[in-house]
């Protein structure tokens, strides 16, 4: 028999709508579960959590074989803002929130939100540069220490 799943850390490091959607959806699921959940942002995954790029986000359509199509398209101006657009409008269809009421529903769910030490560091930003959710800023010895007897998830 198999056992429960009780924590779960999530690391999101892409900064694309596609790189960060996943986590959030992993977390909030796991919140409603009655499942511990932190998520751990790092390099351009801090987009999600930085008060001037968070309502900015758009798909990857360069170098994503998801898309098909439009990969091939994908270099083109405007073909991003477009498929964006597209995939924005399907997930409001399913009564997903835009990123900044996820953020805010996750934090009110008691999920932990962090940013990464060294990509808030190497990019020069600091926790004002961060939506009122963020918990804090820790280092990956940090991240692993909170994570510790739970599941690990990288998006």
């Amino acid at each position: 028999m198999s056992e429960a799943i009780e924590k779960v850390s999530i690391v999101i490091s892409k900064g694309s709508l596609e790189g960060i959607y996943p986590g959030l959806i992993m977390a909030n699921g796991a919140r409603m579960e009655g499942i511990e959940a932190n998520l751990f942002f790092t390099f351009f995954g801090l987009d999600a959590v930085h008060k001037k790029r968070h309502d900015n986000i758009k798909v990857a359509t360069v170098g994503n074989p998801g898309l098909h199509m439009a990969t091939m398209l994908g270099s083109l101006p405007g073909v991003s803002a477009l498929v964006t657009h597209f995939m924005m409008k399907e997930m409001d269809k399913l009564d997903i929130p835009p990123i900044p009421e996820f953020l805010e529903m996750i934090g009110d769910s008691g999920a932990g939100i962090y940013g990464c030490k060294a990509s808030v560091d190497m990019f020069h930003l600091s926790e004002d540069d961060f939506v009122d959710q963020m918990t804090g800023v820790i280092t990956v010895g940090e991240f692993y220490e909170m994570a510790a007897g739970g599941q690990i998830i990288f998006t």
